[in-house]
C-alpha cells in the first residue's frame, strides 16, 4: 500500500503493521489540543495521531512513543517530511518504561485492543494490535503517571474493550463520543477523554460515519475531519 496523502502532511506506511485507519484519524481530529503545550501519543505506529496534533496546535510540542522499531524509523521520517518537523519527537521505547524531565497537558493513544482474541500469524500486527504487550492496566498507569494535574487522556477503543477500561481506570471520564459506522446503526467504537479530576457532567456525542450509501459521509463527520482528507 502505497503513502497516504493528508491536506497538510503525508504518511508513508509500507514497512509499518497498522496502515492509517479511521479510528486513528477520528481520535487525531476528536481529541481537545487546544492550550496543550505538550502532548504524547503513546503507541504512534505511522506518527499519523501526533502529526495531526501538530496541525491543529501550532505552539505544542509533540512526542510520541513506539515499541517496534520499524515503525519508529517510520513514524521520525513521517515527522522529519511534516511543516511541524521541530516540534515532533519519537522514542522507541515501551511506555512502561518512558521517563520525560515534564508531564503532559494532553496523552492521546490509539491502543492495542484485541485483549481475548487468537494472536494473529503476523508478529508486527500482533504487537500492533494485542494487549500482550501493553495491557489495558499498565497503559491507563502510564497516562495516570504521565498526565499533568489539569492534563487530559484520550483514547479511542471497541465498545467492550472501552467498557473494560472504564471499570479499572483510575481515571475519570469527562467526555466521550459514541462512533457509529452508519447513521443510525450500532455504535461500533467510543472515544474516551479523561482527566484526574472528576466532572460535574459527562459531556456525550455521538458521531455517524455514513449515511448508509458507501462513500456518502455523514455532514457531522466531514466536519470532523474536513481539515485532514483530501476527499473533503
Amino acid at each position: 500500500m502505497a503513502g497516504f496523502r493528508f491536506k497538510q502532511f503525508s504518511v508513508e506506511q509500507d514497512d509499518v503493521a497498522m496502515k492509517v485507519g479511521t479510528d486513528g484519524v477520528l481520535l487525531g481530529a476528536w481529541a481537545d489540543c487546544e492550550g496543550a503545550e505538550r502532548i504524547l501519543d503513546i503507541g504512534t505506529g505511522t506518527g499519523v495521531i501526533a502529526l495531526q496534533m501538530a496541525q491543529r496546535n501550532s505552539e505544542a510540542q509533540i512526542c510520541a512513543v513506539e515499541i517496534d522499531e520499524t515503525a519508529t524509523r517510520r513514524a521520525r521520517s513521517n515527522f522529519d517530511m511534516s511543516p511541524w518537523a521541530e516540534r515532533l519527537t519519537v522514542e522507541q521505547t515501551a511506555v512502561q518504561e518512558f521517563a520525560p524531565a515534564e508531564e503532559f497537558d494532553l496523552i492521546v493513544s490509539n491502543p492495542p485492543y484485541f485483549v481475548d482474541s487468537l494472536l494473529p500469524p503476523d508478529a508486527k500486527r500482533s504487537t500492533a494490535r494485542h494487549t500482550h504487550d501493553l495491557t489495558f492496566e499498565e497503559l491507563d498507569n502510564a497516562a495516570a503517571r504521565l498526565l499533568s494535574e489539569s492534563g487530559k487522556f484520550a483514547l479511542i477503543l471497541p465498545v467492550t474493550e472501552f467498557e473494560k477500561y472504564l471499570t479499572l481506570t483510575q481515571l475519570h471520564l469527562v467526555r466521550r463520543c459514541d462512533v457509529c459506522p452508519v447513521e443510525g446503526g450500532a455504535v461500533k467504537r467510543i472515544m474516551g477523554e479523561f482527566a484526574k479530576q472528576k466532572s460535574t457532567a459527562i459531556k456525550h456525542e455521538t458521531i455517524a460515519i455514513e449515511r448508509g450509501r458507501r462513500g456518502d459521509y455523514t455532514d457531522d463527520y466531514r466536519a470532523l475531519t474536513k481539515d485532514f482528507y483530501l476527499k473533503f
